[in-house]
């Protein structure tokens, strides 16, 4: 019997081999196909979309249960998770800063050995709140200047402690002590201080080229001790109307970084020997520029939040040679409201009297010639008497609810004798 060779029996059924190559592909693409389209995890809007005709909300288990909200709620959540962490990071941030403020405020108290034993005790966080505290720059030969501040605008006694018990207001002469500490100087200032209650004692030396380090002291110091709304920095040679500086200042309580007074850009001295030489005049540019604008150093008035900025960074602010230019550049860069108000640099009568009898009652008078009151100690009560508001208009008036435009708010001339 005839038998066919295998090799022969075979090669008539077996497929071309390229065909079969062929083959094995295509089934591997279509299995790779068939497997992404059974196998693929629709994302989340999609079954969103999909549950939408039937609820809200749809449960999907993929080894666990996922509850999935309709897509505006998952917006409104997502909106909502953002702003909260916004508020706790602005929270966070205010917390930092009045942590510093704090430790700030409690070195600068406890490092001082002029401030009194009974400040230091005060427990910071307990201070009851005032308007604004107002220091008087004085020096050790201004004695009969103190005298007339007192003798004028300035209350004494009882009426001093009631100012700042009713109305919230303190104000205190501010001053050092001398390069030789517990010498004649000092002890003058405590034989005053004895008898009147009225001085703020820094750890500063006193002198006439360090007044930009006093300003930052005086500052430092002040929002240590006091929780004031502002804080005003005037010369012992200038009248302040306190009512109407009162009422001024509350106009602006609403801004938490203000920078009030009468706003200026005089040249930059360069001729050595000359008043208010800039020895550092190349900072400023060329020969013949002018500063930067910055508040007459007069009197000027800043908000708490500045106050505890120079407080917080008072070692790293540069002083130039004049306190107000100093002070004014240390607000540069910052979000600041510079208000420029007039009323807080008048002249002596007949200037603030002309105003005060049409109802402008200014806040400060002065000379601009003299940078104060010129011969101060025999003038100041002629320009009180001119100028000053109603001697009751301190006492009347209420600075926690009261505007200037208000009609019960209004400051009267004083009554002329």
């Amino acid at each position: 019997m005839y038998v066919k060779n295998r090799g022969e029996y075979a090669s008539k059924h077996v497929l071309p081999k390229k065909l079969a190559i062929l083959l094995c592909f295509a089934s591997f693409f279509a299995g790779m196909f068939f497997t992404n389209r059974m196998w693929m995890v629709p994302d989340a809007k999609s079954i969103v979309k999909k549950t939408s005709r039937t609820g809200d909300e749809q449960h999907v288990d993929c080894d666990m249960k996922i509850v999935l909200k309709n897509e505006d709620n998952s917006s409104r959540g997502i909106s909502g998770s953002q702003h909260s962490i916004e508020t706790v990071d602005k929270a966070i941030s205010d917390l930092e800063i009045k942590l510093m403020a704090a430790r700030a405020e409690r070195e600068t108290v406890m490092k001082d050995t002029i401030i009194s034993e009974d400040l230091k005790n005060v427990e910071l966080t307990s201070r009851r709140k005032y308007l604004m505290v107002i220091g008087i720059n004085t020096a050790f030969s201004s004695r009969k200047r103190r005298d007339s501040v007192r003798a004028t605008w300035m209350p004494q006694g009882e009426k001093l402690k009631q100012l700042e018990e009713e109305k919230g207001i303190i104000i205190r002469f501010v001053i050092g002590h001398s390069s030789t500490s517990g010498g004649i100087l000092d002890k003058a200032i405590e034989a005053e201080e004895r008898m009147h209650g009225d001085f703020l004692r820094l750890q500063h030396v006193e002198g006439y080229l360090e007044l930009s380090a006093k300003t930052k002291t005086y500052f430092s110091t002040a929002v240590s001790l006091w929780d004031a709304e502002f804080f005003v920095k005037v010369d012992d040679d200038v009248h302040v109307n306190l009512a109407t500086l009162g009422m001024t200042l509350t106009e602006h309580r609403k801004k938490p970084r203000v920078y009030i007074g009468c706003m200026k850009s005089g040249p930059v001295l360069a001729r050595k020997g000359v008043k208010y030489h800039e020895p550092e005049y190349w900072k400023f540019g060329e020969v013949g520029n002018k500063y930067f604008r910055h508040a007459t150093g007069q009197l000027y008035a800043i908000s708490k939040d500045l106050a505890t900025y120079i407080l917080i960074n008072q070692d790293v602010l540069h002083k130039y040679a004049n306190e107000d230019v100093s002070l004014g550049s240390w607000f540069i860069g910052l979000d600041v409201e510079h208000v420029d108000d007039r009323r807080l640099c008048c002249g002596t009568p007949p200037d603030c009297e002309w105003k005060a009898q049409v109802g402008n009652i200014c806040v400060a008078s002065f000379d601009w010639k003299c940078s104060g009151i010129c011969r101060s100690v025999e003038r100041i009560m002629e320009v009180h008497e001119q100028c000053g508001e109603d001697k009751n208009a301190l006492w009347t008036t209420n600075f926690v609810q009261t505007t200037r435009s208000s009609n019960s708010g209004k400051i009267h001339m004083r009554e002329q004798a």
